[in-house]
């Protein structure tokens, strides 16, 4: 079973090596910033949007297109630390 530590580890990698540089710097400061205050469950749940792909996360989280339902609260998540960040 992979640990929680290796979990955020991993998260924080596949954040940063996405393939569409403004989703590479938009998903790394994200991670860096909420990946270990979150629950494992939500974890989890970042993990499944990661899988996504990258073009529709990026007009998801540019909001050019809504997000897929089960992820449109981690998008408004994104989105808002977008706005804080940058």
């Amino acid at each position: 079973m992979e640990t929680r530590e290796h979990k955020i580890k991993r998260l924080t990698m596949r954040s940063m090596r996405r393939g569409i540089k403004e989703m590479d710097l938009i998903l790394m400061r994200y991670a860096q910033d909420k990946l270990s205050g979150m629950s494992d469950e939500a974890l989890s749940h970042y993990d499944a949007l990661l899988n996504e792909n990258d073009q529709d996360l990026y007009q998801w989280c540019s909001g050019q297109i809504p997000p897929a339902t089960e992820f449109t609260d981690l998008i408004a998540d994104i989105k808002v630390h977008i706005a804080e960040r940058f």
